[in-house]
């Protein structure tokens, strides 16, 4: 019996058999259907059965993809975050600031130093335009100029203008040729400037025109300050002189180079591509001109005391000197000269042993100038009177030795007028044994008036390179020193401080305190006047008096050492010195220093004049010799200066000597 057919079941073929051995029910192939016969599972498509196929190639999940292309994006995002966050925030400030670094170009404006004149105003040391002439050697070239030899033609037109060697101008034009930047000439004046321009110009016309090239094409200017000294070595060694770097490195140009100098500005302006930004900000602060200084130096003074002491220190064929003039009254200093000199102008053809102040830098001892202050000692504590009898031996046995005079003599009978008049050592060491009960407490008298008059202190004047000299404590005195310091050896002092020794005796006995500067004036601003000098009484107005006649014995008295010094129609009160010299190389005594001290009118000082000269070998050595014409050339040039009046009377003569017996 046959099973019903059922009817949702479309008639066709039985499939294969399935593995049970039932028939395997399937639909039948369309015609033309393309999908391939399914496979029998278990094995390979039968050989003959061209119309099975392989069966579909299936796509994987695409999630695991997409999951870690997002993760990748996400990391990188975060990456980005971070650095912006870092960038933005954290660090923003550090990268403005770098970012204005290559934005904003600083350019600092140099100030105007001031200017040094002396007393009247009169120009000492100016500031004035300059030029660093540059090149671009780049530009010089063959292949640039077009030519083989334009280093040499550029250098040949050079030369003669700047004033350099054309073999030194090519050199530099050649040595880099790739450069573009040299430096040809530093600090040339704007007349040097025009001259190349003008030639330039010349050359350019001529280029223009097809005559040749212009192989000064390259070349320019930097603009600069020039520190000039209009006189040349007029007063060098007080002025001093700056560096390339247009600071102080001597003088009053170091001393006082803060307020000389001034304050720099700063300009910064917004640049692109090396270039300024026309529109760009633009912030400046502006320089302020350094302080005008005014010395109390008098620029004719200055040039008689320089031109003096000069002259007589080649007609000595000396190692050198020193001329002070001083205000008796202010203690102002009118001169300092130093022979020899420089030319600040040109430090490189100066002599370096000449670049500083000696009469301020030298320590030496001053011989028999210093007896004034002893005899102010003996007078004001009273252990003698200027008329007191001293007799004076050819020799006077002392401690390890026995001390003479400048020459050998028969005994003199001297007042103490005498003894300082002719500047007997003998008789000034007898004279300072009367300061004390014994010869300790003597030198400790002594050593406290010499302090007092200010050996072995500084002058004041706060100058560069400046000694105080050499003044040993009494306790500290060699037995030999005991007996030679009062008539100026064995002590150390500059020339300076021996000036000031005299002004004071001058003064009436009060010490002022020496001075340099008059006072400062800023740009737009009121003068302003130095402080004033300290004052120290030293001895008493009666004490300088006595001191003052008995100087002008030395000057008056044909027996006083002198009289070279005389100046026809004033009194003058002075002192010679010579005293042997120790040589700072070997530092042994050798040679002798020559010197002089006074001051006029003697009745009413005005003036003091100092003259020390170091080592003189050709005709006297003698102070009264070397340095007496040069006091009295300085003194009669200063009087005449300041207008000073001729003495109304004549000095009272002091007695030299005396008669033994009466």
């Amino acid at each position: 019996m046959t099973a019903p057919r059922d009817p949702r079941r479309l008639p066709g073929p039985a499939g294969p058999p399935r593995g049970d051995g039932r028939p395997r029910q399937g639909t039948p192939r369309r015609s033309g259907d393309p999908r391939p016969a399914p496979r029998r599972p278990g094995g390979p498509a039968r050989p003959g059965n061209a119309g099975n196929a392989a069966p579909p190639l299936r796509l994987g999940s695409p999630r695991p993809r997409l999951r870690l292309i997002s993760l990748g994006l996400t990391l990188i995002m975060l990456v980005f975050v971070v650095r912006l966050l870092q960038v933005q925030a954290v660090d923003a400030g550090a990268y403005a600031a770098k970012a204005n670094v290559n934005r904003y170009i600083p350019v600092t404006l140099a100030a105007e130093r001031g200017s040094i004149t002396d007393r009247h105003g009169v120009d000492l040391a100016t500031t004035v335009d300059a030029y660093d002439i540059t090149a671009a050697p780049d530009l010089l070239t063959p292949k640039t100029a077009r030519i083989d030899d334009a280093p040499r033609q550029a250098a040949a037109l050079l030369a003669p203008i700047l004033g350099e060697e054309q073999a030194e101008l090519e050199r530099k034009l050649t040595a880099n040729p790739k450069s573009q930047y040299v430096v040809l000439a530093r600090q040339q004046s704007p007349r040097v400037w025009k001259q190349i321009k003008d030639l330039k110009n010349a050359l350019d016309g001529a280029a223009a025109k097809g005559k040749g090239v212009n192989v000064l094409a390259g070349v320019n200017r930097e603009a600069h300050s020039k520190r000039v000294y209009p006189n040349g070595n007029l007063a060098a060694g007080v002025l001093g002189f700056v560096d390339a770097e247009g600071h102080g490195a001597a003088g009053v140009e170091r001393e006082l180079n803060k307020q000389l100098a001034g304050k720099d500005g700063k300009r910064v302006y917004a640049q692109s591509g090396g270039r300024q930004v026309p529109t760009g900000d633009v912030k400046e602060q502006p320089a302020v001109p350094g302080s005008d200084v005014e010395l109390t130096i008098d620029r004719d003074i200055q040039w008689a005391a320089q031109s003096a002491i000069s002259e007589q220190v080649k007609a000595s064929k000396a190692d050198s000197g020193y001329v002070v003039v001083q205000d008796t009254r202010t203690g102002e200093i009118l001169a300092l000269a130093n022979a020899p000199g420089f030319d600040p102008n040109d430090i490189s053809g100066a002599n370096a042993d000449a670049l500083g102040n000696a009469a301020l830098s030298d320590a030496y001892e001053p011989g028999s100038v210093s007896k004034l202050m002893s005899m102010a000692a003996v007078l004001e504590e009273g252990a003698a009177t200027w008329d007191t009898h001293v007799v004076v031996p050819n020799r006077l046995p002392r401690a390890d030795r026995a001390f003479a005079d400048d020459i050998d003599h028969p005994t003199w009978y001297l007042t103490l007028n005498g003894v300082l008049a002719k500047s007997s050592n003998i008789g000034t060491i007898l004279a300072t044994e009367q300061l004390g009960k014994n010869q300790k407490q003597a030198d400790r008298i002594l050593y406290s008036y010499l302090r007092k008059f200010g050996i072995g202190s500084y002058t004041g004047l706060g100058f560069p390179g400046e000694t105080r000299g050499i003044l040993a404590k009494p306790e500290d005195w060699s037995a030999s020193q005991q007996y030679t310091i009062p008539f100026g050896q064995g002590l150390s002092l500059n020339a300076v401080q021996a000036a000031s020794v005299y002004s004071t005796i001058a003064n009436g006995g009060e010490r002022v305190q020496p001075s340099l500067v008059r006072g400062t004036q800023g740009s737009g601003d009121r003068f302003s006047a130095a402080p004033h000098p300290k004052r120290t009484r030293v001895v008493s107005e009666k004490t300088a008096k006595t001191l003052t006649s008995m100087l002008e014995s030395v000057i008056d008295d044909q027996q006083g050492t002198g009289t070279k010094a005389k100046i026809p129609g004033y009194r003058v009160a002075g002192k010679t010195g010579t005293s042997n010299r120790v040589d700072p190389k070997t530092g042994r005594y050798h040679g002798y220093t020559a010197s002089f001290a006074g001051f006029a009118p003697a009745d009413q000082p005005r003036v003091t004049v100092y003259c020390a000269v170091q080592n003189p070998t050709k005709g006297s050595y003698f102070g009264g010799q070397v340095c007496g014409p040069v006091f009295k050339r300085v003194m009669e040039f200063s009087l005449k200066t300041l207008q000073v009046a001729p003495s109304g009377k004549r000095a009272a003569r002091l007695p030299v000597s005396y008669s033994p017996g009466r």
